[in-house]
């Protein structure tokens, strides 16, 4: 099973049903991906949804993710500092980087910095990458 670490972007984009990357979103539900989360990061997906969408919307995204099984909750105790040009994004790595995740998914481009890093060595992949790379081995 994949260990991931999805970025507000990417959930955005997935949660839609008619999403064409809505596939992330039921494979997490079916059990098929882990994610990582922690509390900041909920936080984050609950203000970004709720902007964009609907403050109902919103808590009934964040407790779907905290109450499903696929869920991992992650207390960083270690807070890696390597995305200077947006320092909001650091919570993604700790929590990727604690939470043992094989991925962070997202379509940012500050987490481009992470090819370049040597320590923590953290995967990046773009949703669409992620869907191609990853669907054989999730549909198994």
């Amino acid at each position: 099973m994949r260990r991931i670490v999805l970025d507000t972007n990417c959930l955005l984009m997935c949660v839609a049903p008619r999403s064409p990357y809505h596939k992330v979103w039921q494979d997490f539900l079916e059990g098929k991906v882990e994610w990582c989360v922690t509390t900041e990061i909920l936080s984050e997906y609950a203000e970004i949804l709720e902007k964009k969408t609907s403050a109902w919307f919103a808590e009934t995204v964040v407790n779907t993710i905290v109450n499903n099984e696929s869920t991992i909750r992650v207390s960083p105790t270690y807070f890696f500092t390597v995305i200077q040009a947006d320092p909001d994004d650091n919570k993604f790595v700790d929590c990727a980087v604690c939470g043992n995740a094989e991925f962070i998914v997202s379509n940012d481009a500050h987490f481009k910095i992470l090819k370049e890093i040597v320590f923590p060595k953290v995967k990046v992949l773009r949703i669409e990458e992620f869907i191609a790379e990853c669907s054989e081995s999730i549909d198994n």
